[in-house]
């Protein structure tokens, strides 16, 4: 990162294409209408997720993933905001820690020096549910963070919910929210937005089962500036 302007508002930096929309694509939808340039790296193609009898193996899957991610950006107005970047990874799904730890950091440095984001936004400690990429991706975002010089850092978001997880060993590094979003106004494109993402619809239903609050209320656990 170098020293100067700030050249996006908001820099998500994910594992999983679907990462992006459940609990940012309202707050996404708000910055890019109000002029603001945003960025979403996803570091793998999905491949191994579920298929739900929609594709035959993970190479199917990924194309089918890359379709529903690049439909789901357009209606969030992403893909078409002057400014605005996705950039598309092909670390393994679901093996993102047996990647060299440095590469995963590596990238995300990169994309922070390369953008030059207000704020990025990535998965807390625990992974939110515990997912090993979403830990993988916390911790290579959180050590690419530190790796910066403290005036030249980002504001650093995680995902958060009020919602404690059950599960004792996530409880224990969960992280309420500090900032709240009321994306009411986007809650049309941002179910048009959630289904376009169809390989990912038990994802869809735990969600909405789980936290239905944040379909209309993205919360977000500020890092504090000293880390």
């Amino acid at each position: 990162m170098t020293h100067g302007p700030r050249s996006m508002n908001l820099l998500l930096i994910v594992p999983h294409p679907d990462d992006e929309v459940y609990g940012a694509s309202g707050t996404l939808m708000t910055l890019l209408e109000g002029g603001e340039a945003c960025g979403l790296v996803t570091l793998t193609r999905g491949e191994a997720g579920r298929t739900l009898g929609l594709a035959e193996g993970p190479e199917e899957l990924a194309r089918m993933r890359a379709a529903e991610l690049a439909a789901c950006l357009e209606v969030i107005g992403l893909s078409t905001h002057p400014g605005s970047v996705h950039e598309q990874h092909d670390f393994p799904d679901k093996y993102l820690k047996d990647v060299p730890f440095e590469q995963v950091v590596d990238t995300a440095y990169h994309a922070m020096r390369r953008h030059r984001p207000q704020t990025v936004l990535t998965f807390p400690p625990n992974g939110s549910n515990g997912h090993p990429d979403h830990v993988t991706t916390h911790r290579a975002v959180k050590a690419a963070w530190d790796r910066l010089p403290a005036q030249e850092r980002p504001r650093l978001w995680y995902y958060a919910s009020d919602t404690p997880p059950e599960n004792e060993a996530l409880r224990a590094e969960w992280l309420a929210p500090n900032l709240r979003h009321d994306v009411t106004a986007h809650i049309t494109r941002k179910l048009q937005a959630i289904a376009c993402h169809r390989s990912q619809a038990l994802s869809t239903v735990d969600f909405i089962r789980k936290f239905p609050e944040r379909v209309t209320s993205e919360t977000f656990y500020e890092v504090p500036a000293k880390g």
